[in-house]
Formats: structure tokens, sequence, C-alpha cells
């Protein structure tokens, strides 16, 4: 077979599912069917149910992905993100997930997640310049 590598800049979505095929046909044959699973929490208004905001998450390989967590700024220190992350983890649990991991970045409050028991076990420096991304896990068995 011959190949040739292309550039694409701002490659559409059909560009994206052609490049993760080939590699999750090679993580099933690897690892097994990653069964995966989206699931959201919202926060809605009462009265308008505009939803401001909430929790975004995939389970796969037994495991819960956090990829989105974000509570209104009028809710902000009411407790409205230890419940998302509350509800979260008890999700995980009912699931049988093995834990919970994150990324989040030093000006996006760190130290609420591991208030919530969650560890570091990755760090990126200067992502974006002068701040840091952390990665961080909660194991649950």
């Amino acid at each position: 077979m011959n190949t040739r590598i292309d550039m694409l800049m701002n490659p559409g979505p059909e560009v994206r599912a052609a490049i993760l095929e080939p590699l999750r046909a090679h993580n099933r044959a690897q690892a097994g069917d990653p069964k995966p699973e989206a699931i959201a929490l919202v926060v809605r208004d009462e009265h308008s149910g505009e939803i401001l905001g909430g929790l975004q998450a995939e389970i796969f390989y037994r495991w819960m992905f956090i990829e989105l967590l974000a509570v209104p700024e009028q809710t902000r220190g009411q407790g409205t993100g230890s419940q998302l992350l509350n509800m979260a983890e008890e999700l995980a649990r009912e699931k049988g997930c093995i834990g919970i991991w994150l990324d989040t970045f030093d000006f996006q409050a760190p130290q609420f997640y591991q208030r919530h028991g969650f560890s570091e076990f990755g760090r990126l420096e200067d992502f974006p310049p002068q701040h840091q991304r952390f990665f961080l896990h909660k194991r649950l068995a």
C-alpha cells in the first residue's frame, strides 16, 4: 500500500472520526469493548428551566471521566459543585466503576477536587503559559 501524509488545518469532524476508527478498533482488540456511556447532571433555573451549568461525564473501561463541571457564578459557594460531584460519584459506584478521573487548571480550583478525595497523578506546567493543568483521580474500589 502506498500512502502520503497531508496536513489539514482546522479539520472537520469527519477527519477526527476517520482517525478514531482504527484507534478504537485497536483498543477494542487489546482491552475489549469500553462500553461507553455518557451522562450529564444539569443545573437549571427553577423558573425558566434554562440550563445554567452542570457536570458532563463518560464512563468507559469502568472509569468515569468528568469532562466538564461548571457551576453558575450566582450559586458558587453554596454546595452546588459538591452536590454535582457527589451525585456523579454515587452513579459511578452504582455502575461498578473502579474510579473517577478528570483534569482541571490551577485557576479552576483543583483544591475543590482534593477536598473531595481526589489525588494528583499528573501535572502539565505552562499550559496555558504561566499556569498548570492538573490530572486528578479518585479510586472507588
